[in-house]
């Protein structure tokens, strides 16, 4: 491959990204997809309805991304969820973190990118503090406290953190068999967990439960098969196009956002080329906002007050943070990390569920006080 013909397949990269990110947007948009809202029915009103549509997508995804690697489409192992060093402790910190502050800032960072599609300028401010934080926390101070503190408390795993790497060790058999059983089998499970409430089977809960999933494959399948080079023409290793990480990536937006305001702020340094963390963020954006437009939804929406743009404030400073140091959001470790089976997104969902717990009960305190 010649660096002209590489040039040509980065923007096609770029492109296929943006189009897989609009999608989620519009489909975020229309379904009113959202973590912290299925969380939220559950915890005020018992209703698991949302969440069925959540778990249908991490099943979808799942098996997706499993049966890619069966095909032999893309490399399982070729992610930074499947490092055999589990950071549980800033995993399940970071979580908490980042479910905490989800909630005080109105939702987690794909539902603020869908909400400023949709006209919300109180989300368009969560996005600056929560890209801030995020990019402090990546390389600032709050960075160098990360490394020595949280990021210490870890443990290694030799085979990998994936649950179907051990399983393949254990039956002795390949681990891209192992893991399309395995993503047949849970991802499946989730999947008809979700059909068995009748009130759930609804086009739009199952067009968001199965069109989410299907992005987060789609994804998968652009950065580490129609983006992956097995010999560079200069340096001749292989390599995934136009990724912050140097690994196969799906959506994910806490430092996303960072290397989109990285991006925008250091636009004139060529160093700062675009990339599919930075394409997703924006792609997001135009998706909600062109189904803002066809649904009629779209509409200004300011702060009401003081003390609601204290909480917006602190809570997307908490995202920024907790994205990070959790190594994702409830997209990045809820969707994309949980479709690989890793321990460590396991964790990091965890810590994002009790921190959005804690987060309500907070907000409870705060009405009562009232």
């Amino acid at each position: 491959m010649e660096i002209a013909d590489l040039h040509k397949l980065q923007t096609l990269v770029l492109w296929a990204a943006f189009a897989v990110s609009a999608a989620f947007g519009f489909i975020a948009q229309r379904t009113h997809f959202c973590t912290m809202g299925a969380i939220s029915d559950i915890v005020n009103m018992g209703a698991w309805t949302r969440m069925r549509m959540w778990g249908m997508a991490v099943g979808v995804a799942m098996i997706g991304f499993y049966a890619m690697g069966w095909l032999g489409w893309i490399d399982t192992s070729k992610t930074i969820y499947s490092t055999g060093r589990i950071i549980w402790l800033s995993a399940l910190v970071g979580g908490a973190l980042f479910g905490f502050g989800m909630v005080l800032a109105s939702g987690c960072g794909s539902k603020t990118l869908v909400r400023i599609g949709a006209g919300s300028l109180k989300s368009l401010v969560v996005f600056f503090v929560m890209g801030f934080a995020a990019f402090a926390t990546l390389r600032g101070v709050l960075a160098v406290a990360r490394v020595n503190t949280l990021d210490q408390v870890a443990f290694d795993i030799t085979a990998g953190g994936t649950v179907p790497v051990w399983v393949a060790g254990a039956l002795g058999v390949k681990p891209a068999l192992a893991g399309l059983l395995l993503a047949l089998l849970v991802g499946g499970a989730l999947v008809l967990w979700a059909l068995t409430e009748p009130e759930f089977r609804t086009g739009s809960n199952l067009s968001g439960g199965v069109g989410i999933g299907l992005m987060i494959v789609a994804m998968w399948w652009v950065s580490g098969h129609l983006g992956f080079v097995q010999e560079h023409p200069e340096t001749l290793d292989s390599v995934y196009l136009a990724t912050n990480t140097g690994r196969m990536e799906s959506l994910t937006f806490s430092a996303p956002m960072a290397y989109a305001l990285d991006w925008l702020i250091l636009f004139s340094d060529t160093s700062k080329v675009l990339t599919l963390s930075v394409i997703s963020v924006a792609g997001v954006v135009v998706g909600a906002f062109v189904q803002a437009l066809v649904g009629r939804s779209f509409r200004w929406e300011g702060f009401r007050g003081t003390q609601d743009t204290a909480l917006h404030l602190v809570g997307a400073f908490c995202m920024g943070v907790g994205g990070v140091t959790a190594l994702g959001c409830t997209v990045g470790q809820g969707l994309s990390g949980l479709s690989t089976l890793s321990l460590t997104s396991m964790i990091a969902v965890t810590g994002i569920v009790l921190g959005a717990i804690a987060g309500f009960r907070f907000q409870m305190w705060l009405i009562e006080r009232e």
